[in-house]
Parts: structure tokens; sequence; C-alpha cells
């Protein structure tokens, strides 16, 4: 019996196809298990051991993403490309010479909007992109396209918790700028040094933890009747305002 089949050239499916596509080490964004069924004690041991987030899920989804296929009560979604570390993204700078300049996602969801960030990321020479595992957009095929090829350039890191690496590259000197309305203008802020430029989610914002962790608060200056602007376009203004200063 096949066990496997690419819906979308990621999609994973089938128990034994799962458990050795994480066996070898393919990249996953997260699997999802069907409640209904039993028997994936294996599957969801192997994933916490590996740090993949498993999501339960209806038996009815497994069966619209597959196309009817026998999922056997778990599919999993593979990477566009693979994941970095943080430190694969310090290491960039050090090699530049250069001050950091990371961007930290706190809880994107929508992929285009990820995407964007990591197409206007690589273009404004960004060193890296982190995410949190949860609650978060991951490197699918919309955030691939969207980004123009982008997600193959710039590095990407997932996290466990966003808030606690914040915490460690802290002693690492990065200092931390999170965009939120009220904050001190972007343009009067000093960004020359080693910056992690952190964007909240599209409906809530920077969220309590991560926003705590941040050494400024910035934002950017609303002239019209809306009073806020789509995450990617204000992740791409205040990135430029880094580039723009460190041009200088």
């Amino acid at each position: 019996m096949k066990q496997e089949k690419t819906v979308s050239n990621q999609l994973i499916y089938g128990r034994n196809a799962v458990l050795e596509a994480m066996k070898s080490g393919t990249p996953i964004n997260h699997i999802l298990v069907a409640s209904e069924q039993g028997g994936l004690g294996q599957i969801c041991a192997e994933a916490k051991k590996r740090g993949i987030v498993v999501k339960q899920a209806d038996v009815r989804k497994l069966d619209q993403m597959t196309e009817g296929s026998n999922h056997q009560g778990v599919c999993a979604e593979a990477a566009c490309t693979e994941y970095a570390t943080v430190a694969d993204i310090l290491s960039i700078s050090q090699k530049k010479g250069s001050n950091p300049f990371i961007i930290l996602c706190d809880g994107i969801e929508d992929p285009h909007n990820l995407g964007a960030i990591l197409r206007t990321a690589e273009s404004a020479g960004a060193d890296g992109v982190i995410i949190p595992k949860r609650r978060s957009a991951s490197l699918n095929d919309t955030v691939y396209k969207t980004s123009a090829g982008a997600a193959s350039w710039i590095p990407v890191a997932r996290v466990s918790n966003l808030a606690t690496e914040m915490i460690a590259l802290k002693k690492q000197g990065i200092w931390f700028f999170g965009a939120d309305m009220g904050g001190s203008p972007a343009v009067q802020t000093d960004f020359q040094g080693a910056v992690g430029l952190v964007i909240g989610s599209e409906g809530f914002g920077l969220s309590a933890p991560v926003k705590a962790q941040c050494d400024a608060i910035v934002s950017l200056p609303m002239f019209g009747h809306v009073n806020s602007l789509n995450a990617s376009v204000a992740a791409g203004i205040l990135m430029y305002e880094v580039v723009r200063q460190r041009s200088k």
C-alpha cells in the first residue's frame, strides 16, 4: 500500500511515511493527528523528541487535505526549505564584521505577511528572521511564493519561546526594538548598534511577554484616518529605516 503522496510538494501522510520523514531529518513545520484514531503514540513521541509541533485535527480535515487518500490519521507539512539555528543567524554578522540585524516575528500567522517580511528582510540585508514554533506561519508553499524565493536565501530560525530567546540574545549584545503604537518615533531612534526588530501579530500586536523584553518601543507616524499598517508594510518601513541610518 502506498503510504506517501505529495499534494503540494510538502504534504506527507500515512504513519510509516511520517515516521520515516522525521527519522530522516526532513524539515517539518508541524504534524496533524486525528483525535478520533488511536495508535499514533509512536509518532507523537518521535515528534516531541525532535521538537516538532503536533496539532489535533478532525479526520474530515485530513480527508480534505489529502484529497481522500488513506492518511491513517496523520499528516505532516514539510517545510519549503531548511530551518536555520539562531547561531547560524548570528554567525552572518560576525562574518560580515557588522552589527547584527535580526527580525523577530511575534505571532505573524498570515503566510502572505510572513513571506512579504522575508522578501523585504532579504532585500534590506537582514541577517535572518526568528519565528516561534506556535502561533506563527511556517515555511510553507505560500510563504515561499510570496517571498519571491527569498525564503531560500535568508535564514529563518524557529524557537520554542520568543521571549526566552530574546533574553538569551540580550546577553550577546542585541537590543530589541518592538513595533507598536504609541512608541517613540522610529526616525528618532538609534539603530546603529546590534538590532533585533520585533514585529507583532496582525490583530493583536506584540504579546505581553515579548513586549516586556523589548528595550524600546518604536512607531511610525500616522496621518490618515486608518490608525494602523499591515504588519509586513510596517516591518518593511522599519527595516529600511535601519538601512538608511546604517548607510550614512
